[in-house]
């Protein structure tokens, strides 16, 4: 549905730290489903457990911080060159399940909870080949720059 071009339209990332490779599902106001693969050159690799490789949950959550922006960007119809930003307003209910590592394609969901006066409330998970890596409820907040 997205590939990286359209998804750079969408977020003000660049590598290293764009962390969504294709969104595959879409319905404004509800959901979006995406993913990151996971490549032994990830940079954070190169001082993340060097010697046994292991995707960093906080990027995980960042990932899903991604979708679910793309997820608002795309309900608003709106971009970041038009003037706004998705900015973190808060994590609950984070837990991790299992390690992410070079080869993994990591499934990245978002689902909006609520929206009330620009704060957006998303339910999100990232999971391995069904299997559930990191769960939490992202908070963001809308902001004109």
């Amino acid at each position: 549905m997205m590939d990286v071009r359209e998804i750079r339209q969408y977020l003000p990332h660049r590598y290293p730290f764009l962390l969504v490779d294709r969104i595959v599902e879409l319905e404004e106001g509800k959901y979006i489903k995406g993913y990151k693969n996971i490549s032994v050159n990830e940079e954070v690799f190169n001082g993340h457990f060097p010697e046994i490789p292991i995707f960093p949950g906080v990027m995980i959550v960042e990932a899903l911080a991604q979708v679910s922006g793309i997820l608002g960007f795309k309900t608003l119809g709106q971009k970041p060159e038009d003037g706004y930003l998705y900015l973190f307003g808060g994590i609950d209910n984070v837990r991790f399940k299992r390690q992410v590592v070079p080869g993994d394609r990591l499934q990245l969901e978002s689902e909006v909870i609520s929206d009330r006066r620009g704060i957006w409330k998303f339910s999100c998970k990232a999971s391995v080949d069904g299997e559930l890596a990191t769960s939490a409820d992202i908070l963001c907040a809308v902001k004109k720059v």
